[in-house]
């Protein structure tokens, strides 16, 4: 393990296997840009990179390492579409809005291959990714699905498989059918982060680590303040996601934090010929606390669940974990877990990403609930374009409605963990 880890989570398979980090320096006087960025996750990394290829001075500040929060922490999976599926678009949206949604959302799946490809990012990209129903009535609704995308939305890249075969696909039989994308896929997220800064830095890009903004000034020109100096520009984006406490009310009350939780098992051959998963897929299954797995790169079983609303994280990440792993696996009970590690990640009440102008000059991006694998990076390229005086894009993602959570700063927490808490046990009856 390398020592640069010490500033990622300690149980983390990712932190374990990144290999040399890039390091960045702290900011320790004022400076000036004309744009700053609050966040050294996938949206600020993306957009600082579109930002400095369009020859935009450019400074990112980080309050820890490039990636250090849900972008290096997360399940890895790229799924295709927005976190809402069309069936929810179209009855809010219309088939119009609902299809140029899906449109820009396959846009995001095909810039994440984009920049993997284009940038050299060694991120262990594999194609592939199963979503499986947990209950047998959801069965026909979910085929329907397949058939919707194919006549309506012209995918034909989804794939209807029957109980039988996902079961020896998955190598378990829990699951009553499910589709398989061949255009999902799964990747090392840190690494693909780690990429990103990498290649932003190379346009140009001034990236700072260990430096936490304070305060986003409501009056003035825009700026970020930090407890070493300011960054003021003519424009901010703030993309902090679940680590925004205190900087913004209006973000405040419309994104709410929430922690997800995550093993790697020891290597047992996931993901090749013999072993679990055979064909090497990223699998996520139909709950609303949603399970997800894959396997790695090194023939082990990555796997996602349970989530917690509190700041307090379970006492045994690996036991809190596992449980859930066992209902899908129980022949991997006597099977080593040999990382165990959670991270923040921030949802939105009707699930969809919170892109907006907060006010002249200051953009938000954040909220993307699970789905920040590929609309994060899109995000931050439409940010960008839409600094560049090309918003369409941009314009279409801000038009999402996102009321606040109901209850306030000191009750949404709680309201959320007793909606998430319904909604478990409705996953269970």
């Amino acid at each position: 393990m390398s020592s640069d880890t010490a500033d990622h989570p300690a149980g983390s398979y990712y932190a374990a296997t990144m290999g040399e980090a890039p390091a960045f320096p702290v900011l320790d006087d004022d400076a000036r840009a004309d744009v700053a960025i609050l966040g050294g996750g996938y949206t600020g990394l993306s957009a600082a990179l579109h930002l400095a290829e369009k020859g935009l001075d450019v400074v990112l500040l980080e309050q820890n390492r490039v990636g250090w929060g849900a972008s290096g922490r997360n399940g890895g999976q790229i799924h295709t579409g927005q976190r809402r599926d069309v069936d929810w678009l179209e009855a809010r949206f219309g088939y119009d809005r609902a299809r140029r949604l899906w449109e820009m959302a396959e846009s995001a799946v095909y810039l994440v291959r984009d920049l993997i490809g284009r940038h050299g990012i060694d991120c262990d990209l594999r194609e592939g990714l199963f979503h499986v129903m947990h209950k047998g009535r959801y069965v026909e609704d979910a085929r329907r699905h397949v058939e919707v995308m194919r006549d309506h939305y012209n995918y034909e890249r989804l794939e209807w498989w029957e109980r039988e075969r996902l079961a020896e696909a998955l190598s378990t039989p829990v699951y009553f059918g499910g589709w398989r994308d061949a255009c999902g896929g799964h990747l090392h997220p840190l690494r693909f982060a780690q990429g990103l800064a990498r290649a932003a830095a190379k346009a140009g890009a001034r990236l700072c680590e260990n430096t936490k903004v304070t305060a986003i000034p409501p009056d003035g020109a825009p700026r970020l303040v930090t407890e070493r100096g300011t960054v003021t520009a003519d424009t901010i984006l703030v993309a902090g996601n679940g680590y925004l406490a205190g900087l913004d009310p209006d973000l405040e009350a419309r994104v709410m934090p929430i922690n997800n939780f995550v093993l790697a098992t020891e290597q047992i051959g996931a993901g090749r010929p013999g072993g679990l998963i055979p064909g090497g897929e990223a699998i996520s299954d139909s709950r609303f606390v949603v399970h997800y797995w894959r396997p790695t790169a090194d023939g082990r079983l990555l796997f996602g669940g349970g989530e917690t609303y509190t700041h307090r994280p379970p006492s045994d990440v690996a036991s809190f974990v596992k449980k859930h792993m066992l209902k899908i696996y129980p022949q991997l009970k006597d099977v080593k877990v040999t990382h165990a590690w959670g991270g923040t990640l921030a949802v939105t009440v009707n699930r969809l990403p919170y892109l907006r102008r907060l006010r002249t000059g200051v953009y938000a991006s954040c909220g993307y609930s699970g789905q920040g694998v590929t609309i994060a990076p899109y995000a931050g390229k439409i940010i960008a374009e839409a600094i560049a005086d090309r918003p369409a894009e941009f314009d279409e993602m801000a038009r999402f409605p996102c009321p606040p959570f109901p209850g306030g700063k000191w009750l949404r927490a709680p309201s959320l963990a007793a909606a998430m808490s319904w909604f478990a046990l409705r996953d269970r009856l």
